[in-house]
């Protein structure tokens, strides 16, 4: 038996774990924890490819064990999240919000088999739909702010479960040979970002903060390719 090839798999189940378990402190209302159990998802699920490629032992039954695995911690996770944070306020509309575990299975079927996506993507990535939901989630007192804010919510899930299959190009650090410098532009931002969500999180002893800077680092980085997205299409 070659031992090696348990390891890349073993690392895809500790994402499908760290996935479970965002999934129930979600419906504990644990939003910060079960963000921060995407986050530890979403580590494992780089590592697996990596060790796979180091190691030398690509295996089929791997790729189908990471689709199943980045689709409940990127899929049904986010979508548990935003369903039990909305369903207080607006009851059982909030169903509508676990649309997007479908959207993001579909999306990570078609990643699975689309040739076009080695080098970069061709719609908005399960982790990075996440990371934003992640992020919004684990904002306390969001929604008491004004009454329209979780309908604007529920509408943006529909926006991205659409972007998630939409047939727009987005770059990767895969893709970093290609478009050096949006990447670079979008990483210098990001650390931005982040610090002053450290920053912030430090003098108003709240952590939300921080996680909340993955949510603006998502929103710019769908910015971006959206705006470059003509332009991309008229090189074509």
């Amino acid at each position: 038996m070659n031992y090696k090839r348990i390891i890349p798999d073993s690392i895809t189940a500790c994402n499908l774990l760290c996935g479970s378990v965002a999934v129930y402190l979600a419906t504990q209302n644990e939003f910060m924890w079960a963000f921060a159990f995407i986050l530890l998802g979403a580590f494992f699920d780089f590592f697996d490819g990596l060790s796979s490629r180091l190691l030398k032992v690509p295996s089929p039954i791997g790729v189908q064990l990471d689709s199943l695995a980045d689709d409940i911690t990127f899929g049904l996770a986010p979508a548990m999240m935003l369903f039990c944070y909305l369903r207080p306020i607006i009851g059982w509309w909030a169903l509508i919000a676990l649309l997007m575990a479908a959207f993001s299975a579909l999306r990570l079927a078609k990643f699975s088999v689309d040739e076009r996506q080695h080098e970069s993507f061709i719609g908005l990535a399960t982790p990075a739909n996440a990371i934003f939901w992640g992020g919004i989630c684990s904002l306390p007192g969001l929604l008491i702010l004004n009454t329209w804010i979780p309908w604007l919510l529920l509408a943006f899930s529909l926006v991205s479960c659409y972007l998630m299959n939409a047939e727009i190009p987005f770059f990767s650090f895969k893709s970093f040979r290609k478009e050096k410098s949006i990447v670079i532009t979008f990483l210098v931002i990001c650390v931005l970002f982040i610090g002053f969500g450290i920053v912030m999180a430090v003098l108003m002893e709240e952590i939300y903060v921080v996680f909340f800077s993955g949510t603006a680092c998502i929103a710019l980085y769908v910015a971006m390719n959206i705006i470059q997205y003509p332009v991309k299409k008229s090189i074509q």
